[in-house]
């Protein structure tokens, strides 16, 4: 605890999702004053043509739970 899971576009190589996987460890850990041991993060890909319909409406507009934070657009 805590696990955090990111979702973004997919064809990102394992560096590009190592990098960001690593700054929300560092994030979460500063923030929480969780240990490393104790944070998991988890690295989503969609692909573009079905982010709208996969992760746009299902987990961000109409998603569980509460968004901290909201994206800056609005798909069609």
């Amino acid at each position: 605890m805590p696990h955090v899971i990111v979702k973004l576009w997919s064809g990102k190589s394992g560096q590009q999702k190592a990098l960001p996987a690593d700054a929300v460890t560092k994030a979460v850990m500063t923030t929480t004053g969780s240990s490393e041991d104790a944070v998991s993060v988890s690295i989503k890909a969609f692909a573009p043509a079905d982010w709208t319909e996969r992760v746009y409406r299902t987990g961000i507009l109409h998603g569980p739970g509460k968004l901290h934070k909201a994206p800056g657009y609005n798909p069609p």
